[in-house]
């Protein structure tokens, strides 16, 4: 069981600067649903401002998708996904944020691969990255040396297989101890997900979780997730305590979508809208 009193208590006169100003850079022509369900993550999860970094040719749908989060529109390649040529607006963007992630829907073009690896070792602030962000890590392994402060990595046991270069069987059946190993050994928080998902810390730390259901195997619950430990961490919580109560309670919230509806047919946009009642739960005595 995670600990209680993990989540941030607002304080009465509370702005919205006091709440966490997250950066989520994600979305390419084709993959613009990851992106807004990341974004609603962290709105749900009581980001005070959140921006979103996206390809040019998103901003349209993106105004129709997003009410509440800022756009930053960034150059794109033909193809509609981020361009290296982004690289210094990202930085500047970074600056006035309190977390980043990086990920969502990004596309495995080689030339926005090569912008997050060109990035990772820039960005000073908490990072949680996920989905093409690990793919573009898995692709040049040695940018996980060269940040210089700890980051927390999202894998599905496919990426966990490209992060590691072990097989899906072998970390299915080690899931514990490959996590802590990776962790320890490139000093990351990893988030392994699936069935009983694995928080390990860079200091040998481990939690299991045990809220989610399997109705959660399907797209864009990753993504929303993503969004939830980012606002955790521009809400100051440090980086494991941020995975593991972002964990919890994104399973929490997929348990309260299959009490009222099943877990057949659970979408990732019922999860978001679900996140704010799961943290009440998790909040009561």
């Amino acid at each position: 069981m995670i600990p209680r009193g993990l989540f941030p208590v607002r304080k009465a006169d509370a702005h919205k600067g006091d709440a966490g100003r997250v950066f989520l850079l994600a979305g390419s022509v084709g993959l613009s649903g990851a992106a807004a369900l990341a974004t609603l993550g962290a709105l749900r999860t009581g980001a005070g401002l959140v921006t979103l970094g996206i390809p040019k040719s998103l901003h349209d749908p993106m105004v129709k998708k997003l009410t509440e989060a800022m756009l930053k529109v960034l150059p794109e390649t033909e193809q509609g996904a981020l361009s290296r040529a982004a690289f210094p607006e990202i930085l500047r963007a970074v600056v006035g944020a309190d977390a980043v992630a990086i990920g969502p829907g990004l596309s495995q073009q080689s030339e926005t691969q090569a912008l997050v690896h060109e990035l990772l070792p820039q960005i000073v602030k908490p990072l949680v990255v996920d989905a093409d962000g690990l793919n573009a890590i898995a692709a040049k392994r040695e940018v996980l040396a060269q940040r210089r402060e700890p980051m927390i990595l999202t894998p599905h046991p496919g990426e966990m297989a490209r992060l590691s270069g072990l097989s899906n069987e072998e970390i299915q059946r080690s899931r514990q101890q490959i996590a802590k190993e990776f962790a320890v050994k490139h000093k990351v928080v990893l988030v392994l997900k699936g069935h009983e998902t694995v928080v390990a810390g860079p200091g040998g730390e481990l939690y299991v979780n045990d809220t989610g259901n399997p109705g959660m195997a399907t797209g864009g619950c990753g993504d929303v997730l993503t969004g939830m430990i980012a606002a955790l961490l521009g809400q100051k919580l440090p980086l494991f305590d941020a995975a593991r109560l972002g964990v919890y309670v994104h399973g929490l919230a997929g348990d309260l979508v299959a009490k009222e509806r099943g877990e057949i047919g659970l979408l990732a946009s019922d999860l978001a809208d679900r996140i704010p009642l799961a943290i009440r739960q998790y909040q009561r005595p």
